[in-house]
C-alpha cells in the first residue's frame, strides 16, 4: 500500500468564497467581500466603494456559514479523516485591529471544530486565505506596513489560545508565494491604492516594491506565529502553504533551461525557502537589485525567521507550464501561471493544463529540497457540471483527473517522499478565487447556485462523492 496509516484524506475550502454571511454577528468587511462577480474573460472587480445592485458572490457564497452542519455530515459520510478551511480574519477582529477579538466568531469556528471532532475530522486550519480585513488596507495599505504584523499576531494570539487542544494542524498565509506576481498583490496580501474607483481584479498599478516588501512582513508574521502556536500548544503543528507551479524548458536551449529555474527559483522556492530554511535565498540579491527593490528590515529579523521555520509544507498543485526565452512562443489562456502551453498535455475549459506527473514531480523536488513532511492541499479539475433529468451529475471529468493525480501521488511515497495527506480543493462547490464565478465548479457536492444569483443552496451528491468514498475506505487502493 503507498499511503501510509493515518493518511489525511479529506478536502479544502476557504471562508471567503464558502461562508457567506458577510456581515453577520459582528463580522468586518474584508477585501473578497467589495470584489464583484466575474467569469471566464471578464475580470471580477475589486470595488473600494461599494455599489448598489451590483452582485458580489462572496457575501452569501454557498452559505456554509450556516450549513457546515449539514456539509461536515456530508464529509464525513464520504469518509474524510481531514478538513482544511480557513478562518476569517474579520469574523474574529472585524478591522483586523481591534484589541480584543469578537466573541460570537471565535464561538463560531469553534462550533465547527466540534462538529469535525464529533466525526473524527482533524481540522486544518488556515489563518490568512485571501480575506485580508479591509478596514487594514484603508488604515495602513496593509502588508505594505509593518504594523500588519502586530495585527497578525494579535489575530493568532486569540485563534491559538481559544482552540488549544482542539486544532493539530495550522497554515499561516495560503499561497503566500502569490505575492511574487501581481495577482497576489490584493488577492493574498490586500494591497490597493486606488480607495475610490473600481479596478479590475489585476487591473490596478503594479509596484513589485510593495509586493515583496509586504513578503517579507509576512515571512515575519509567519515565523512569530509557528514560535508562539507552539508556546501556547506544543502539541500543534504550523506549515506554510504555498502554489506549485510545476514549469519546464520549452526546449533543451540552455536560454530555456536558464528561464525555467530563474521561474522556479521566484515562483517555486523563494517563499518556501525563507519559510522552511529560514533564511533569504542567494538567488533574490541579484533579483532585487536589478529590479530596484530594497527590501526593509529591522534587527532581529534574521533570527526571527531562523527560528520561527514551519514543522511542515503543504502546496496547492493545478496544472504546469513551460519557460521559453523565445518571445514569439505564445502564451497560455491559464489565469495563474501563463507560460508556454505544453505540446503533450491536454487543457482544461479554463486554460489550465493537466499535468498529473507533474505532481509527482513536484513531490519529489519539494521532498529533496526540504526534508520534511509535505502535504497536498489543493489539487482539483473545475470544470462545468451538467444536472441530467434524472438529476445526477456524471463528473467523470474530474473522477479521472483525481485519479490520475492519486495514482501519481502513490508513485511519489514510493519514491521516498513523506506525505502527510491529500485535500483535494472545494470539496463542496463554491465561489472562483480568480474569476468571482460559480460556474467554475470543483467540488464533490454540487450547490444549486448560480452566476446570476439565483439557487436554492441546495446540496446534491456528484458521481465524484461515492468514488472519492471508496478511495478513501481503501486508502487509495481503489481508484477504479
Amino acid at each position: 500500500m503507498a499511503f501510509k496509516s493515518g493518511f489525511l484524506w479529506g478536502g479544502a475550502t476557504a471562508a471567503n468564497q464558502c461562508e457567506g454571511a458577510w456581515d453577520a454577528d459582528g463580522k468586518g468587511v474584508s477585501c473578497s467581500d467589495i470584489c464583484t462577480g466575474g467569469k471566464l474573460g471578464q475580470s471580477k472587480m475589486i470595488t473600494p466603494v461599494l455599489q448598489e445592485s451590483t452582485f458580489y458572490p462572496s457575501r452569501e457564497a454557498i452559505d456554509h456559514y450556516h450549513r457546515f452542519r449539514e456539509d461536515i455530515a456530508l464529509f464525513a459520510e464520504m469518509g474524510f479523516k481531514c478538513y482544511r478551511f480557513s478562518i476569517a480574519w474579520t469574523r474574529i477582529f472585524p478591522n483586523g485591529d481591534e484589541s480584543e477579538p469578537n466573541e460570537a466568531g471565535l464561538k463560531h469556528y469553534e462550533e465547527v471544530i466540534d462538529e469535525c471532532l464529533k466525526y473524527g475530522i482533524e481540522p486544518l486550519i488556515t489563518l490568512s486565505h485571501y480575506e485580508v480585513p479591509f478596514g487594514l488596507t484603508m488604515k495602513c495599505n496593509t502588508w505594505t506596513s509593518r504594523e500588519m504584523i502586530g495585527y497578525f499576531i494579535n489575530y493568532c494570539r486569540a485563534v491559538f489560545t481559544r482552540y488549544k487542544g482542539k486544532v493539530k494542524y495550522y497554515l499561516t498565509f495560503n499561497e503566500i508565494n502569490a505575492g511574487t506576481s501581481i495577482m497576489g498583490a490584493f488577492l493574498s496580501q490586500g494591497i490597493l491604492n486606488d480607495l475610490e474607483n473600481p479596478t479590475p481584479f489585476m487591473g490596478q498599478p503594479d509596484i513589485p516594491q510593495q509586493r515583496f516588501q509586504g513578503l517579507h512582513h509576512q515571512f515575519i508574521a509567519s515565523a512569530l506565529a509557528v514560535k508562539l502556536a507552539h508556546e501556547i500548544d506544543p502539541d500543534c503543528k504550523v506549515g506554510n502553504m504555498m502554489i506549485y507551479s510545476a514549469s519546464y524548458p520549452f526546449t533543451c536551449n540552455p536560454d530555456d533551461v536558464l528561464k525555467n529555474q530563474a521561474y522556479n527559483h521566484m515562483k517555486n522556492y523563494f517563499c518556501s525557502d525563507v519559510q522552511c530554511r529560514g533564511y533569504y535565498p542567494a538567488y533574490m540579491d541579484r533579483y532585487f537589485e536589478e529590479n530596484g527593490i530594497r527590501i526593509e528590515k529591522q534587527p532581529g529579523d534574521e533570527e526571527i525567521l531562523m527560528a520561527g521555520t514551519v514543522d511542515f509544507l503543504t502546496f496547492s498543485y493545478y496544472m504546469s507550464s513551460c519557460q521559453s526565452a523565445d518571445p514569439a512562443q505564445k502564451r497560455g489562456a491559464g489565469n495563474i501561471i501563463g507560460g508556454v502551453p505544453n505540446p503533450y498535455l491536454p487543457t482544461s475549459e479554463w486554460g489550465w493544463q493537466i499535468d498529473p506527473k507533474g505532481l509527482r514531480y513536484a513531490l519529489n523536488e519539494l521532498y529533496d529540497r526540504y526534508q520534511i513532511p509535505l502535504m497536498v492541499v489543493e489539487n482539483g479539475l473545475g470544470a462545468k457540471d451538467t444536472i441530467e433529468e434524472d438529476g445526477s451529475i456524471r463528473d467523470d471529468y474530474r473522477i479521472d483527473y483525481l485519479r490520475q493525480h492519486i495514482q501519481q501521488m502513490g508513485e511519489a511515497v514510493k519514491d521516498g517522499v513523506d506525505l502527510m495527506g491529500y485535500t483535494p480543493w472545494g470539496c463542496i462547490d463554491l465561489v472562483s478565487a480568480s474569476t468571482g464565478e460559480y460556474a467554475k465548479r470543483y467540488g464533490f457536492i454540487y450547490v444549486e447556485r448560480y452566476d446570476d444569483g439565483t439557487g436554492d443552496f441546495s446540496r446534491r451528491k456528484k458521481k465524484s462523492f461515492d468514488w472519492y468514498k471508496k478511495v478513501i475506505a481503501s486508502n487509495g487502493e481503489d481508484l477504479d
